[in-house]
């Protein structure tokens, strides 16, 4: 998914330029970057005034889009028609609306750039690209949906985010990112953003500096708490707990809980290999190679029937984090209930 973004961004800062676009997904931080990046080069900045248009969902309609994109510019080659938020578009669910919108992707005006992003809504379903007028973009321009990615991809994007910004960064800081984030884009990357502006020249990102920097523990984080875990150092891992507990807003325990669900799961992938050689574990679990040796020390201190006791403390622990049945128990005696049931 990744790649098919990048290679249209390319395209479009190359200049290969489609006369209709239709982007969409769950994924608004690539939903963006890529109708940024036809904002920049469509249209030089001097006609911009009169030939870029920048339509929302909510404030328009199929007719209207299709108006503007019918239009021709003004003392200039070509205009931009960009929509954003396109679910949004009074009618987009009609069929006589779609037959519009089919109608113009298949024949273009030549001197109009036409792009709707359409983002996926929690809770509704996402685009249908099997739909005539979907169809139609992909058939005469470009078509392309972006999904989320998955939690064990994070790590991996920091990493070539900072890459991508000149920036050298530790594969502990990028787990750390990962783990306090989560996969929230957007967030992720405006994080990043605020450490390279504080670093020195030719400074790498390492954990010490995320930690400083973004605000997250040094002794008390998710991080930790799995090291003390395995450890099986009990005060420390009380103290973790204590420490989340008062910073819940921080550390909310539905993620915490994410969290020590998808560590131990690598743990059982790890147990369950035939081959135990690093590279191969890595491959495994989607994990750089620097943190194998964490899951091996893990798999030899707690046992295969253990750990899958431990996923089931936790998705207990997940149950009553949402009220099911001990609807008065709070978030730190959930999770110091956990760690109890981790330890002994």
């Amino acid at each position: 998914m990744i790649a098919a973004v990048d290679t249209l961004l390319k395209d479009i800062r190359n200049k290969r330029i489609a006369p209709v676009y239709l982007i969409h997904g769950d994924e608004p931080y690539y939903l963006d970057r890529v109708a940024d990046e036809l904002e920049k080069v469509a249209v030089p900045v001097a006609e911009r005034g009169f030939n870029q248009f920048v339509l929302f969902g909510k404030d328009a309609d199929v007719g209207a889009v299709i108006n503007y994109a019918r239009r021709y510019p003004f003392m200039a080659e070509r205009q931009l028609v960009l929509v954003k938020e396109a679910q949004q578009l009074a009618g987009i669910n009609d069929k006589s609306a779609q037959t519009l919108l089919e109608d113009y992707a298949l024949n273009p005006l030549s001197s109009t750039i036409l792009m709707l992003c359409y983002t996926k809504e929690d809770g509704k379903p996402g685009l249908d690209e099997r739909k005539a007028w979907v169809k139609a973009f992909g058939n005469k321009g470009k078509l392309l949906g972006i999904k989320k990615l998955y939690d064990n991809k994070i790590p991996d994007w920091v990493g070539e985010y900072c890459r991508e910004q000149g920036t050298k960064v530790s594969p502990k800081a990028c787990q750390l990112l990962a783990d306090h984030i989560g996969n929230d884009l957007k967030r992720l990357a405006s994080e990043i953003d605020k450490i390279m502006i504080n670093l020195h020249v030719g400074e790498e990102i390492s954990a010490a500096t995320v930690e400083r920097l973004v605000g997250i523990s040094k002794e008390y984080n998710v991080f930790e708490l799995q090291k003390a875990l395995v450890g099986r150092d009990v005060v420390k891992s009380n103290q973790i707990v204590d420490y989340l507990g008062k910073n819940a807003k921080d550390n909310p325990l539905v993620v915490v809980l994410a969290q020590l669900f998808a560590y131990f799961s690598k743990v059982i992938l790890v147990q369950a290999s035939k081959d135990q050689s690093e590279k191969a574990l890595a491959g495994v679990l989607g994990v750089n190679p620097f943190f194998v040796k964490d899951y091996l020390s893990a798999a030899r201190t707690f046992p295969l029937p253990k750990v899958a006791a431990i996923i089931h403390a936790i998705r207990r622990a997940d149950a009553l984090s949402k009220g099911i049945d001990a609807p008065t128990m709070n978030e730190t005696d959930i999770l110091r209930e956990l760690v109890f049931d981790i330890l002994h």
